[in-house]
């Protein structure tokens, strides 16, 4: 055997596997590092205070207590009456959690210690890490959160004595079989605790600003993790964490089979229709009929047997319902069959990648075929605020990338900002992910608003280059003849040429 392969038998019998690992009980953040956390190895969560770093470490105790373990908190801050209460508020059941108070107590502050709340003993820690000691052995807990490194620091002397105690607890603890989360109150991009991020086995970072919250891990021995900024939010449940998709992680063979859209004249113009596994944009001005058409190729789906879901950021689905219906397109009777879910999306209350992973459940729960976001517009405000997250073109092309790695058809509908004007494909410059760009455009023939269709980019075949009329009726979509009395109609200035 080379050296090569020894190299790799050998790290494939020490690499911990998901089984290996302690789940944290935040699904989120066990999938970013790989399944939890490696046993019996430090970690230090950080951030400021209200970004949820107590929370965390709730989850991570519950967890622990629902697999029958023992598991303990220190806190040299909070008595843990309030910690029990907090932990209620979000149905957490810590029944077998064990606590150890070392926060001060109010009969310290009196006029007689001259406002002196710590004595002599514990100011240099040593009081306190002895009880900290005599709690472990006493309970022999598996896990163990110390909240918080930030205030045994404050009753250390000297920050070579506080390293040494950290240096010594921790050898303890290794030694037990513990694993431990510290709490340390700093900042990102602070300093302050640099001494024990060289000490611990991993890092996790959380970060609140205005409007978007944030996790991070930066350091994990022993094992690969997500890196990079994954939005989270606290809930009524505790922490939610929204880890990016990975499109290139998802990769089915693709069939590029043509999907019909039901009407022929349209199928004419596609050369077949649209394929399956494949990105289209509907582009055009407001009220021109966009949605409706994307929900045509649904309708035909559904006498297919395949389920589609609309995903809208624009308005409220029973004006969608009805105004689909009144085009002959029985919308509630899909949704009633199942073949097609509809979900009204506020922009601006979910981030980017917490919609992405929604759909992403959708997909693998309901078996969908076609997902249509309804508009680009819509889905960019969900961007507000994300200051550590990546554009809204990357978002949305890291989304579109992995419903297409999973075989699913992608439609987005793209606002024009005009009614009448120089056409352009989309407003956010996401053009390049569209295999099929279709456009709806107005034109004014002798004082009338009239409606005109046309393909404009077709990857997997031709394409007819006409421009078509198009009508929204009672009995459904019709699209017309070829316009030829007419020219100037993506450039905004349409003129009727008359007849020689």
């Amino acid at each position: 055997m080379n050296l090569h392969r020894r190299r790799l038998l050998m790290l494939e019998q020490t690499y911990p596997t998901q089984a290996d690992k302690l789940p944290t009980g935040v699904t989120g953040l066990d999938e970013i590092l790989g399944g939890g956390l490696i046993p019996n190895h430090s970690y230090l969560l950080r951030g400021g205070p209200g970004t949820g770093k107590t929370t965390t470490a709730l989850h991570f105790l519950q967890q622990g207590c629902r697999r029958g373990e023992s598991v303990s908190f220190i806190s040299l801050h909070e008595p843990p009456e309030n910690i029990q209460k907090n932990a209620e508020r979000f149905g957490f059941v810590l029944e077998n959690i064990h606590y150890l108070d070392l926060s001060p107590s109010a009969d310290l502050l009196s006029k007689n210690e001259s406002y002196t709340i710590f004595s002599a003993a514990e100011v240099e820690g040593v009081d306190t890490t002895q009880r900290i000691l005599d709690h472990i052995e006493e309970f022999q807990p598996s896990r163990l959160v110390i909240d918080s490194l930030s205030h045994l620091r404050y009753l250390s002397e000297r920050p070579f004595h506080f390293r040494r105690q950290v240096i010594a607890l921790q050898k303890c603890l290794r030694q037990k079989g513990i694993t431990v989360l510290f709490l340390s109150e700093c900042l990102e991009g602070s300093n302050e605790d640099m001494d024990i991020q060289h000490l611990v086995d991993g890092i996790i970072h959380l970060k609140s600003t205005a409007r978007t919250r944030y996790i991070r891990v930066s350091k994990y021995r022993g094992s690969g993790f997500r890196g990079g900024y994954h939005p989270m939010s606290i809930t009524q449940k505790g922490i939610e964490v929204y880890r990016r998709l990975e499109p290139k992680a998802h990769l089915k063979q693709p069939d590029y089979k043509a999907m019909s859209s039901g009407i022929p004249s349209l199928d004419e113009l596609l050369h077949g229709g649209i394929e399956r596994g494949t990105i289209s944009i509907i582009s055009g001005p407001t009220g021109v009929g966009k949605t409706t058409l994307g929900v045509q190729f649904m309708k035909e789906a559904a006498g297919r047997g395949e389920n589609s879901a609309i995903y809208t950021f624009e308005e409220q689905p029973e004006i969608l319902l009805r105004r689909c219906e009144a085009m002959n397109i029985p919308v509630r009777t899909m949704i009633k069959n199942g073949n097609l879910s509809l979900a009204r999306i506020e922009p601006l209350d979910v981030y980017a990648d917490q919609f992405a992973q929604r759909v992403k459940k959708d997909i693998e729960d309901k078996d969908v075929k076609i997902v249509m976001i309804d508009s680009i517009a819509g889905y960019q405000l969900s961007l507000l605020g994300e200051d550590e997250a990546m554009t809204a073109t990357e978002h949305l092309h890291a989304l579109c990338k992995y419903l297409q790695n999973v075989g699913v058809t992608v439609i987005l509908i793209n606002e024009m900002e005009h009614v009448i004007g120089r056409f352009k494909a989309t407003s956010l410059g996401v053009s390049y992910l569209a295999d099929n760009i279709v456009f709806l455009q107005y034109t004014e023939q002798r004082g009338q608003l009239e409606r005109a269709i046309g393909i404009l980019k077709k990857r997997l075949s031709s394409f007819e280059h006409s421009i078509h009329s198009f009508e929204l009726t009672q009995y459904g979509l019709k699209v017309g003849e070829e316009i030829t009395h007419i020219q100037g109609i993506l450039s905004g200035t349409a003129e009727i040429i008359e007849p020689s």
